[in-house]
């Protein structure tokens, strides 16, 4: 005979792989790993490649910058000098340890080291290691040595953050 807590013990596994398999029919369960070789790996994403170096170097772009974005491309010229404006409290580009620039990335408090990627295309990349554009990266849309606007990637960061002009601060005297 079967003691009742050993038969609760039963009937609640019994449960959760029924459940178990019902999430994973679903499509929307975890996914375990495959120890056969007969599935190929996972190719790249259309319009991402390998990660290149860019044109520019992450020395040009450390410093101090004043900061302000733009939706429509008829402010920009409004907004680059409501960017000067900014230096007063500039947002500040450090050099990482590795080589990459310390900035922040959509929705993050922290900032962390990023790189500067090239694409085949010409175009140059703000973001972390990975490839080429990520979601997370931002497009370098103009850099002249003193104003720099990028653009984000990922479309909703894009629609909220818009185009961000950083304009370079003066040295302090």
């Amino acid at each position: 005979m079967i003691s009742s807590a050993r038969a609760r013990t039963v009937a609640n596994l019994a449960a959760a792989s029924f459940l178990a398999l019902l999430l994973g029919a679903c499509g929307g369960g975890m996914s375990l790993p495959s120890f056969s070789s007969s599935s190929p790996p996972p190719e790249a994403e259309p319009g991402t490649g390998p990660e290149m170096p860019a044109s520019i170097r992450a020395d040009e772009i450390v410093g101090r910058w004043g900061l302000a974005s733009f939706q429509n491309p008829a402010d920009r010229a409004r907004t680059e000098a409501a960017a000067r404006s900014q230096c007063k409290n500039p947002y500040v580009i450090g050099a990482g340890t590795s080589g990459g620039v310390v900035m922040h990335l959509a929705d993050q408090a922290t900032p962390q080291e990023l790189r500067l990627k090239g694409s085949p295309s010409g175009k140059n990349y703000i973001g972390p290691a990975g490839p080429t554009p990520g979601e997370q990266d931002r497009e370098i849309v103009s850099f002249d040595g003193r104003v720099l606007i990028t653009r984000f990637i990922d479309k909703d960061a894009a629609t909220r953050y818009g185009n961000m002009v950083y304009v370079r601060c003066a040295p302090r005297a």
